[in-house]
């Protein structure tokens, strides 16, 4: 991996849809090098479809072509991790403003603890705007199709976990 500007971009990724992808490879783009950290621990939403492995392993498949990113799984505090791994800015993306006051609130916690790393934000393309784990999580629940908006292990993956009796 590339020394130099090391950004963290930190998410449940469960699953990691296409929206995700876009964030990570637009920030590989800006920084030199990036740690996607996979949250292994989650504290306030539901119980994850994947194990922390299995969503390493989905992006470590969907980001093969990125060679200055690399994935990681932390489960300590997202500042913690991210001073370990040297990075200088903790990168998230923003669809809409519901996302901007959670982040607001983020930001302003993460700074306290750890002033030297820098929150940059990414708006969402267009075509991923409206895109949310938790939406394709429930669109693969009820059968629907899912294949253009996460990588095609993943859906095969949603198919298989969430196969209705």
């Amino acid at each position: 991996m590339a020394e130099g500007r090391l950004a963290v971009c930190p998410g449940s990724y469960d699953p990691v849809t296409n929206g995700h992808l876009d964030i990570i490879g637009r920030t590989a783009n800006v920084f030199d090098s990036v740690v996607v950290g996979v949250v292994g621990q989650a504290i306030r939403k539901q119980a994850a479809l994947f194990t922390p492995e299995e969503r390493k392993a989905f992006l470590v498949e969907a980001t093969a072509d990125l060679p200055n990113v690399r994935i990681e799984v932390f489960t300590n505090l997202l500042v913690e991790f991210a001073r370990a791994e040297g990075a200088i800015a903790i990168v998230k993306g923003l669809r809409a403003i519901s996302d901007f006051e959670y982040e607001f609130e983020m930001n302003q916690l993460n700074r306290r603890l750890a002033p030297e790393i820098e929150s940059v934000y990414v708006i969402a393309s267009p075509d991923y705007s409206f895109l949310s784990s938790t939406g394709v999580r429930e669109m693969a629940t009820f059968g629907g199709d899912v294949s253009d908006l996460v990588p095609a292990p993943v859906a095969a993956a949603l198919a298989e976990r969430l196969k209705r009796a």
